[in-house]
C-alpha cells in the first residue's frame, strides 16, 4: 500500500480492533466508503455472506488478519474509482482542538435516535430525521470558533465521517453557526443548538437550516449527560 494512505488504513483498523462491536464499525466504514457487500467479497475473493456475518457479529471477532485486508480492499477500491473518499480523509489533520472536538461512533445511528438521546426539540425539517445517518458528533464552542476558526479548519470538524451532528454550545441566537454552515459546501447531517430557548432563536437561523434542508436541534440537556450518553456508542 501507498504511504500516503498507512496512516488512514492505521487509523481504521485500530477503531475497528478497539471497538466495542467491532462488525459494525466494519460496517460503517464499508458503508462510509460507499462499497457493497457483493463487491468488496468480489475483490476479496470470499462470499459476500461472510461479510456480512462479521458485520452482523454472527462470527467471532475478526483476527487482524481480517481486518487488514479488510481495510486494505475499502482503500484500493476506492483508489480504483479515482480516490475521492480516501483523499478526503488524508487531508492535514489540525494542530489544535481548543474549540471544538470529534467523536466516531462505532455503528450509524439514525437522526430520530440522535435527538432522543440529547432530550432534543426539533425546529426545523423534522420530516427528514428517520432518513438522516449519523456516525459520529462534533462539539463546537461558537464563540471561540468565531474568534480563532481558520477555513482551513472547517473540513476538519467532520473527522472521519462527513454524515455527523454538529453541537454548537455558547450560543446566543444560533446565526452564527448558520451562516457558517450556508457558506460551506460540506454540510453536517444536523445541527444541534445548545442552552438556547426556542424565543431567543433568530429567524434567519431557522430560515437558513429549511433552505439548506438540515434538521436544526434545540436541547437544554447538560453537555457532561450528553457526552456520555454519546460516547457509549
Amino acid at each position: 500500500m501507498d504511504k500516503r494512505y498507512e496512516s488512514l488504513a492505521n487509523g481504521i483498523a485500530s477503531e475497528i480492533v478497539f471497538s466495542n462491536s467491532p462488525g459494525k464499525t466494519m460496517r460503517k466504514w464499508r458503508e462510509l466508503f460507499s462499497i457493497s457487500q457483493t463487491e468488496l467479497g468480489a475483490f476479496l475473493g470470499i462470499r459476500s455472506s461472510t461479510i456480512s456475518d462479521y458485520e452482523g457479529e454472527r462470527r467471532k471477532n475478526p483476527g487482524i488478519n481480517v481486518v487488514r485486508r479488510f481495510v486494505a480492499a475499502l482503500i484500493e477500491i476506492d483508489l480504483s474509482k479515482g480516490g475521492v473518499v480516501v483523499n478526503s480523509y488524508t487531508k492535514e489533520m489540525p494542530l489544535t482542538d481548543d474549540f471544538y472536538y470529534v467523536h466516531e461512533f462505532a455503528s450509524v445511528l439514525s437522526g430520530l435516535d440522535f435527538v432522543k438521546l440529547i432530550d432534543g426539540k426539533t425546529i426545523a425539517n423534522a420530516d427528514m430525521l428517520e432518513r438522516t445517518k449519523v456516525y459520529g458528533f462534533t462539539f463546537i464552542k461558537s464563540l471561540m470558533a468565531i474568534m480563532e476558526m481558520r477555513s482551513s479548519d472547517f473540513p476538519n470538524m467532520f473527522g472521519n465521517a462527513r454524515e455527523r451532528a454538529f453541537l454548537f454550545t455558547d450560543v446566543s441566537t444560533g446565526r452564527s453557526p448558520m451562516v457558517v454552515i450556508r457558506v460551506h459546501p460540506t454540510k453536517p447531517s444536523m445541527v444541534v443548538l445548545h442552552g438556547l430557548a426556542e424565543g431567543s432563536l433568530d429567524k434567519l437561523a431557522v430560515a437558513l437550516a429549511q433552505r439548506e434542508r438540515i434538521p436544526l436541534i434545540l436541547t437544554q440537556k447538560p453537555i457532561d449527560e450528553i457526552e456520555a450518553a454519546l460516547k457509549k456508542l
